[in-house]
């Protein structure tokens, strides 16, 4: 495998450029789910080949127990400076696991303190408006799913704008979009060069439930006044990355004259003839390249464990 074995981890470089140009050019749905689906392939692709870099760094430890195949030299030549990646990746594989495990307890820990804060509050359309002058409003996932919105958020709000609110983060709801982001988080931490794929894919997400705001709604204008008006009066407070706010932080005038202009296009065949085109070859080829260079780490590494008797 010899340099090959890097290139998964360089090739989430590509990851910046094929994330903006997505989110430009293709549909909100499509952009959101093509960015989740490539986060979480070359996530996987880097983490397997770490993985045989951390069975380098074990047979490297001074009077470890390991069987002797573990430290094949064929398996030490597949990995260059195999001395330094060795104890290198398994410092990098636990700094990657304890990262996902932050992740996963702060957006396990926020959706429960968020749910004990409205669910005594809810109605019976789904919405708990909770007695806070700041202004903000969150989706929040689980049984039963809520729309929770603060009264200042209400007040500063028409009717038909709060209209576009509850669709909007209704929207994120019915597509899953804590799910989506969470996915590109936990991937972006076992790759942190997968960090600017989170910002064009939560982009994506609030392009995809202002679109399906505007469609309920029936006014593109007045969704575009709702998200508008709502970034002017929000204090950010709840404006996290783990209950993404309505007017959270971010390019609100981008989303605002994206819903000012016709609606994008459903399908995306004749993107690919422009920018976007030579972005989905590049995120292509990246990708096949990881998978090939990761399929033959594992094939590699289970290799080592069928010498060493573990499989």
């Amino acid at each position: 495998m010899e340099y090959v074995v890097f290139l998964p981890f360089v090739v989430p470089l590509t990851a910046l450029p094929v994330g903006r140009l997505a989110v430009r050019h293709l549909h909100p749905r499509t952009a959101t789910l093509l960015l989740t689906a490539l986060a979480v392939v070359l996530a996987l692709c880097s983490t397997v080949c770490l993985g045989l870099f951390g069975v380098v760094g074990t047979a490297r430890i001074p009077h470890n127990p390991l069987p002797d195949a573990w430290a094949d030299p064929e398996v030490r030549a597949a990995v260059p400076w195999d001395e330094v990646t060795g104890f290198t990746s398994l410092a990098a594989l636990l700094a990657a696991l304890v990262a996902c495990v932050r992740t996963g307890t702060r957006h396990r820990t926020a959706r429960v303190a968020a749910r004990r804060a409205a669910s005594a509050l809810r109605d019976g359309d789904g919405v708990a408006v909770l007695p806070d002058p700041a202004p903000y409003a969150y989706a929040l996932p689980g049984r039963p799913p809520l729309v929770v919105v603060s009264r200042g958020m209400r007040e500063c709000l028409t009717e038909r704008e709060y209209g576009a609110l509850l669709a909007h983060e209704r929207a994120h709801l019915a597509g899953r979009h804590h799910g989506l982001l969470l996915l590109a988080r936990l991937a972006a931490c076992a790759n942190p060069l997968l960090r600017p794929l989170v910002g064009a894919l939560t982009y994506g997400a609030e392009r995809w439930a202002d679109e399906e705001a505007a469609r309920i709604v029936g006014d593109r204008r007045v969704t575009a006044r709702a998200v508008g008006r709502a970034a002017l009066s929000s204090s950010g407070l709840l404006g996290t990355d783990l209950l993404p706010a309505f007017a959270s932080p971010g390019p609100v005038p981008r989303r605002v004259a994206a819903l000012l202009a016709p609606a994008p296009a459903a399908r995306w065949t004749g993107a690919l003839s422009g920018p976007v085109g030579w972005a989905a070859l590049m995120a292509a080829g990246g990708v096949l390249v990881s998978a090939a260079s990761s399929f033959n780490a594992a094939v590699t590494v289970v290799g080592v464990w069928r010498g060493a008797g573990v499989v």
